[in-house]
C-alpha cells in the first residue's frame, strides 16, 4: 500500500472504527504503532507467535504496549530452543503471573525437572490452563501422514578428489594430533558438506573456460545424478516438487540444471524481495500452474508459506536443527493437501552427512520422549561439542581415501529408492529401540586409529608434498555463474611452486612485535644470535641478482657478518631474556585497563595487568605514551582508549547531575519532582520515576549490575506491590527509562545554571548602576558642603568686623546705651 493511500485508509476507514476485525502484518504494527495504540482492543490474536519468543525484540515490545482485554497466541513451535522462550510467550499473555524469568527458570530447573516427577507434574499443572495443543491429525482426519524416505548416494570422482583435499589439508586434526579449535572444526565440516552437495561450490572445480551448462552439472555430483533420475519419474506421476537446500549457491546450480532440463520452476531465498516472493507463491499455487519445481532455502522458505499444491519434498541437504527440516516439510504437509506427501532426504554415504542425519534423528527422538511429555530437553544436548565434530569428520575418511573412482551406480531409480526404504526402516528401528538414557549418552562414534596408513600407503608423506597456505575465513555468499564459493581454496589446496631456499634461522627465535617497544640493543643481540647460528651450520650467503650491481658487495658484507659472529655470552643471554618480558597478553590487558580506567589511573591499571608490578606497568605506560605512534594500528587502539575515557567522563557527568538534583531536596524520596516538559510519556507515573531516580542515586550509578539491583529494589518495595507494570519491567527496560530521566535532569540542571548566571549578571549590572548614582550624589553633597563652608566664613568675617564673638555676642565693649 502506497503512503498516500495508507494515510487515507487510516483516516477514513480505520480511525472511525466502523469495523469488527482488523487484520494486519507485523511490519505494519511496528510502522503504525501510534495508530494501533489509540484503540482498546477486545482480542489480540497473533499467528506465528514464535516471532515474539524474544521479549526484547522490537515487535514484542510494541505489541505489549497495545491495550487488550484478551490475548491468543497461535504457533506450531511454542518451545523451539529453550525454556526462556516459553516464558516469553507466557509473560506476553499474563505479565502479572509470569513476571520473572529467573523465578520461572529456577522453579522449573531443567536438571531437576528431568529426574523429578513432582516437578513434571508441576509444569503440567502450570501450563494446562494456558496451553491448548492440537495436531493436524486431530483437526483434519483426511490428511494422510507424510512418508519420509532417506535416499543414499555415493560420491562422484570429482567429489572424492575435493573431499580428500579437504581432509588432507587438515590431516593433523583428522588424526587427533593437531590443536583442536572449535572454529576450525566448524570450517572443516562446512567444507566437507559443500563437497557432498556439489564440487562446483569450490572455485576452480568447474571445467572451463568456456563455462557450459550441460550434463557435467549432473555426472560430477552424486546427488545431482539421483535428482536427474528422480524428477522424470515424479513428473510422470503428475507430482509437484519442493527442493530445500541450506546453501543459496546450491540453488544457483539447481537453477542452471532446471534451465538445461527445461523444467519450469520458482525460487525463494533470503534475498528474494517480498513482492517477488508473494508473486511466485501465487503462481505456483494457482490452478493449472506449469511450475513443476519450487526451490527454497531452508531458513527463508521453511516458515509461514503454504505450498500445499506440491506433494513431494526433497531435502537436498539436512539442517543441523531437525525442527527446521520439519518446518520445511510442513510447507506441503498441511491442511488442504489432497495427496500423500512424500519426503526424499538425500544423504551421501560414508561422509559427514550420515552422522549429521543420525544426530538429528537422535535429537528428534529425544524431543518426542521429553518435550512432548511436558518436560524440557537438556540444553547440553543441543550443542555440538568438539569431540562430536571431530568424530563426524573422521567418519568415512578411510573409505574416501581407499579409492579415486566414482561410487555412483547405474541402478535405476526404483532399486535406489527400495534400498533407501530398507535403510530408513533400519535407522527408525534403531532409534525406537533406544531409551531416553541411551539417547542422552549417544555419541557419534568413529574408530580413532590413525588414518595416515591405508592399503600400505603412508598419507603422512603425501601430506608433506602438498603446499598449503593458512586457513582463512570463507567469504560471504555471492551469486556467480561459475559458482565461485571459496576463493581461498584455490590457493589453500593447490600445490605451490618451488621457491628459493630461505636463510636458516634459530629454531626458537622470539617473535618481536611493535607493541613491545624494544630498544635497539635487543635487535643487536638477536642479529648476533642469528649470524652465529648460520655460522655453525656453515651457511654461505647466495648472490641476490635482484640487487643488480650491488649484489656481490651485499653478499660479501652479509658473509663477513656471519664469519665474524660470536655466540652470546651468559651476560648477553640474560640481558636478552630480561628485554623479552612483555607478551601480547600483557599488552591487551594494558589497553583494556586504559579503556576501563583512563590513561591517568595507573594504580588501577596496574591491578588489571596480571603478573606485572606497579613499577613495571608505570615504566611501560611512560614508554607507551611516548612511542605509541610507532604502533601499526595506533588509530584503532587510541579510538578504543578514547571511547573508554569518554564513558568515564560521561559517568562522572551523570553522577554530578544526580548529586545536584538530590541536594535540592531534604527528603528526595517524597519531595523530588521531575521536570518533564512535553516529554512525560504515558507509561510511567511520576511516583515511579521518583523512586527510580532516588534508588539509582542510592545504589550508585556507576556500579556493575546496578540495574539488576534496581529491578530487585522495585520488586521488594511495598509501595509497588500492586504495580504490575513496574514490577514486570526488565533490567534493560529500567535502564532505558533511567537514561531518559537522567537526560531530563541534566536539561533541568542546565536551565537552572543558566538562570543563576543570568541573575548574577543582573545583580552585577544593578550594583554597578547604584554605585554610579551614589558617586554622583556624593559629589553634589561635597560641593554643597564646600559652598556652605565658604558662605559661613564670609559671615564670620562680617560678625568679627561688627564686634560679635562666636555666639553672636559683642566683645569690643558694651553698646553706647550702656
Amino acid at each position: 500500500m502506497k503512503k498516500d493511500k495508507q494515510s487515507t485508509f487510516i483516516r477514513d476507514i480505520l480511525m472511525p472504527g466502523e469495523w469488527d476485525v482488523c487484520v494486519t502484518s507485523y511490519e505494519m504494527c511496528i510502522k503504525e504503532k501510534s495508530v494501533f495504540k489509540k484503540f482498546n482492543w477486545r482480542y489480540m490474536v497473533i499467528d506465528e507467535a514464535h516471532r515474539i519468543k524474544n521479549e526484547k525484540s522490537k515487535l514484542s515490545e510494541i505489541l505489549r504496549e497495545f491495550k487488550t482485554t484478551n490475548r491468543l497466541l497461535l504457533t506450531g513451535t511454542p518451545l523451539q530452543n529453550n525454556l526462556h522462550e516459553l516464558w516469553a510467550l507466557l509473560n506476553f499473555l499474563l505479565p502479572d503471573v509470569f513476571n520473572s524469568s529467573d523465578d520461572f527458570d529456577a522453579w522449573f530447573n531443567t536438571n531437576q525437572c528431568l529426574g523429578d516427577n513432582q516437578l513434571v507434574e508441576r509444569l503440567h499443572a502450570v501450563l494446562k490452563p494456558f496451553l491448548l495443543r492440537r495436531l493436524k491429525s486431530e483437526v483434519e482426519r483426511k490428511l494422510k501422514p507424510k512418508k519420509e524416505l532417506k535416499v543414499y548416494v555415493g560420491l562422484s570422482k570429482m567429489q572424492r578428489e575435493w573431499y580428500t583435499k579437504v581432509l588432507m589439508k587438515d590431516i593433523d586434526i583428522v588424526n587427533g594430533a593437531g590443536k583442536v579449535e572449535k572454529m576450525r572444526l566448524q570450517n572443516i565440516l562446512m567444507q566437507l558438506r559443500k563437497c557432498t552437495n556439489h564440487p562446483y561450490l569450490f572455485d576452480g572445480a568447474e571445467p572451463g573456460p568456456p563455462y557450459t551448462t550441460d550434463e557435467h552439472l549432473v555426472y560430477n555430483c552424486g546427488k545431482m545424478v539421483l535428482l536427474d533420475k528422480l524428477l522424470p519419474k515424479l513428473k510422470e506421476q503428475d507430482s509437484r516438487v519442493l527442493i530445500f537446500s541450506q546453501m543459496t549457491r546450491m540453488l544457483d546450480i539447481l537453477e542452471d540444471y532446471c534451465h538445461w532440463r527445461q523444467y519450469h520452476y520458482c525460487r525463494l531465498d533470503g534475498q528474494t524481495p517480498h513482492e517477488d516472493r508473494q508473486r511466485q507463491i501465487n503462481e505456483f499455487n494457482e490452478d493449472g500452474s506449469l511450475k513443476f519445481i519450487f526451490m527454497l532455502s531452508t531458513r527463508a522458505g521453511g516458515l509461514g508459506i503454504n505450498l500445499a499444491t506440491a506433494d513431494v519434498v526433497i531435502i537436498y541437504d539436512s539442517d543441523w536443527n531437525p525442527q527446521m527440516d520439519l518446518q520445511a516439510m510442513d510447507r506441503a504437509h498441511r491442511i488442504g493437501q489432497k495427496k500423500q506427501v512424500r519426503v526424499f532426504r538425500f544423504i551421501t554415504e560414508n561422509t559427514v552427512e550420515e552422522k549429521i542425519v543420525e544426530r538429528a534423528e537422535v535429537k528428534l527422538r529425544l524431543d518426542k520422549l521429553v518435550i512432548q511429555q511436558g518436560r524440557l530437553a537438556d540444553s547440553k544436548s543441543q550443542s555440538l561439542n568438539k569431540d562430536e565434530m571431530l568424530n563426524m569428520i573422521r567418519h568415512g575418511a578411510n573409505h574416501v581415501f581407499a579409492s579415486k573412482d566414482s561410487e555412483i551406480t547405474d541402478e535405476d531409480i526404483d532399486s535406489i529408492l527400495q534400498k533407501g526404504e530398507a535403510k530408513t526402516a533400519q535407522l527408525a528401528q534403531k532409534m525406537e529401540s533406544m531409551g531416553e538414557s541411551s539417547l542422552r549418552n549417544f555419541t557419534v562414534d568413529t574408530p580413532t586409529e590413525s588414518v595416515y596408513q591405508f592399503e600400505g600407503e603412508d598419507y603422512r608423506e603425501k601430506q608433506k608434498n602438498i603446499g598449503l597456505s593458512t586457513w582463512i575465513e570463507p567469504p560471504k555468499r555471492e551469486r556467480k555463474a561459475n559458482y565461485a564459493v571459496d576463493a581461498y581454496f584455490r590457493e589453500a589446496l593447490r600445490v605451490s611452486e618451488p621457491k628459493a631456499p630461505k636463510a636458516p634461522r634459530p629454531p626458537k627465535q622470539p617473535i618481536v612485535q611493535d607493541f613491545q617497544f624494544f630498544p635497539p640493543r635487543l635487535f643487536e643481540l638477536l642479529d648476533q644470535e642469528i649470524y652465529y647460528y648460520r655460522k655453525s651450520l656453515g651457511y654461505k650467503v647466495p648472490k641476490n641478482l635482484e640487487l643488480g650491481p650491488d649484489a656481490s658487495k651485499q653478499q660479501k658484507e652479509e658473509q663477513r657478518k656471519i664469519d665474524e659472529s660470536e655466540p652470546l655470552t651468559e651476560e648477553e643471554q640474560q640481558e636478552k631474556e630480561t628485554l623479552l618480558t612483555h607478551v601480547k597478553r600483557d599488552f591487551n590487558q594494558f589497553i583494556k585497563a586504559n579503556e576501563k580506567y583512563g590513561r591517568d589511573d595507573i594504580e588501577n591499571i596496574a591491578k588489571d595487568v596480571e603478573g606485572k608490578t606497579p613499577e613495571e606497568v608505570m615504566e611501560y605506560s611512560a614508554v607507551f605514551w611516548e612511542r605509541c605512534h610507532e604502533l601499526q594500528d595506533i588509530d584503532r587502539i587510541m579510538a578504543q582508549i578514547e571511547r573508554g575515557e569518554a564513558k568515564i567522563q560521561r559517568r562522572a557527568s551523570i553522577k554530578r547531575a544526580l548529586d545536584a538534583k538530590m541536594a535540592r531536596y531534604r527528603a528526595p524520596f517524597h519531595q523530588l519532582r521531575i521536570s518533564y516538559g512535553t516529554n512525560k510519556g504515558k507509561n510511567y507515573m511520576e511516583e515511579e520515576d521518583r523512586f527510580l531516580v532516588c534508588m539509582l542515586h542510592k545504589l550508585g550509578f556507576d556500579r556493575e549490575n546496578v540495574y539488576e539491583e534496581l529491578r530487585a529494589a522495585v520488586r521488594a518495595s511495598p509501595q509497588f506491590r500492586f504495580d504490575w507494570f513496574l514490577k514486570s519491567r526488565t533490567a534493560m527496560e529500567l535502564q532505558r527509562r533511567c537514561n531518559t530521566l537522567i537526560t531530563l535532569i541534566e536539561r533541568e540542571n542546565a536551565e537552572l545554571e543558566e538562570r543563576e548566571r543570568n541573575e548574577k549578571k543582573k545583580k552585577a549590572s544593578k550594583s554597578s548602576a547604584m554605585s554610579g548614582t551614589l558617586t554622583q550624589v556624593s559629589s553634589k553633597s561635597s560641593q554643597k558642603r564646600k559652598n556652605d563652608s565658604v558662605a559661613s566664613g564670609v559671615e564670620k568675617k562680617k560678625k568679627k568686623k561688627n564686634g560679635f564673638d562666636k555666639e553672636g555676642r559683642t566683645y569690643k565693649g558694651l553698646p553706647k546705651e550702656l
